[in-house]
């Protein structure tokens, strides 16, 4: 740079401090608004009022909207600055960061009002399904899928789910978007979210109590789905019915017609139970048992603490580790079998809490005690 034009720069820059104006500076990644002057094969030359020329380069030049073959000069376009002065002199500038920065910020638009979005499936996966929003990849997880879609698989098998959700590929859902963080360059949509509103509105004519006629749409390990009308609820296993069973589909199918009571209702989740239409059958177990009592009954399951003993169609009992012998039992299947038949006393009722504690080792005295009697018997 000569002396003069050294000269001249300073005095330009002092002349700029007196008079008071503000002196913008353009920072990396900042957008600005600018007009084209010039469209080559491999570059862009860009007007930005008020800060010089700028150019745009190579991948920089393509975003989700526009192509080099639609741009013209005089057109007025958007870019993102990269570095403010390259080795020319000029501002180097792209359009791809400044369309990401649009697409982002049209997906968090679309996020706070709440838009619903009709988008292609593309594919599944076990925890849920893909989706593209404005060129961005997106995610619609297992949980926030309707109820028409949501997969009741049994045992929560991650395979058979995988199955149930690759049926949707392709298929077009209406979604809204719940998160969209450019940072992290994650977007997540759901569908339930589209049907939340009408679906509250139908909730909150429900009221605990009431009694609903549906049908069985859906078995897992955890309980069983029951559809009535438009809506559906959750039947859980502790609700089927009063005595233990071991998986709902011991009790019911699907496609069969249940009765069932609204028992709860939180955040759009209506809990259903089957049971509390039958009257409790531990209420009489204090007419039909009493501590003491020897009964008999069959070894329905064996546990690491114990057994549970079926006492008749509704009532099971538990015979503790301890209780099975006088002697230490480390296992139950030591000294039993399920489908056992056996005698036991009963040593407890809890009829509120649905417990009756039986025993083995009751029936018969210790064997130390038998010793200490015969010991104190009188000699002739």
């Amino acid at each position: 740079m000569s002396e003069k034009t050294a000269t001249t720069n300073a005095q330009t820059m002092n002349d700029l401090l007196q008079s008071g104006l503000e002196i913008k500076v353009l920072k990396p990644g900042e957008v600005v608004a600018g007009k084209i002057l010039s469209v080559g094969k491999n570059e862009v030359y860009v007007d930005i009022e008020g800060y010089g020329l700028g150019v745009v380069r190579g991948r920089e030049l393509y975003d989700d909207e526009a192509t080099l073959s639609s741009l013209k000069p005089g057109d007025e376009v958007f870019a993102s600055v990269v570095d403010i002065e390259n080795k020319d002199g000029n501002i180097e500038l792209s359009f791809r960061q400044a369309g990401q920065e649009r697409v982002w910020s049209t997906l968090q638009e679309k996020m706070q009002t709440k838009e619903i979005v009709r988008t292609k499936i593309l594919e599944a996966n076990k925890g849920g399904l893909m989706v593209e929003i404005n060129n961005v990849m997106g995610f619609l997880p297992v949980s926030q899928l309707s109820t028409e879609h949501y997969p009741r698989v049994e045992d929560g098998d991650k395979n058979k789910i995988l199955s149930v959700l690759n049926q949707f590929v392709g298929q077009m859902f209406d979604v809204q978007i719940i998160t969209a963080d450019q940072n992290e360059e994650k977007l997540i949509v759901s569908e339930k979210a589209v049907y939340e509103k009408e679906l509250q509105d139908r909730i909150s004519k429900l009221k605990i109590g009431d009694v609903v006629t549906g049908t069985v749409s859906g078995i897992v390990d955890f309980g069983v789905f029951v559809k009535f009308g438009d809506l559906e609820g959750l039947v859980h296993i502790s609700e089927l019915a009063w005595q233990r069973i071991e998986h709902p589909k011991d009790i019911v199918k699907v496609g069969q017609e249940v009765k069932a009571v609204v028992i709860g209702l939180d955040k759009g989740r209506i809990s259903l139970s089957m049971k509390q239409l039958e009257k409790d059958p531990w209420q009489d177990s204090v007419k039909k048992y009493q501590i003491g009592q020897v009964v008999k009954g069959k070894v329905s399951k064996i546990m690491p603490f114990g057994v549970f003993v079926e006492l008749d169609d509704q009532i099971q009992g538990l015979a503790h580790l301890m209780e099975l012998s006088h002697e230490e039992v480390k296992s139950a299947e030591d000294v039993l079998k399920v489908g056992d038949e056996k005698e036991f006393k009963i040593i407890s009722i809890e009829p509120q809490e649905h417990r009756l504690g039986l025993s083995i080792k009751a029936l018969t005295e210790k064997p130390e005690e038998k010793k200490e009697e015969k010991a104190e018997e009188p000699t002739a």
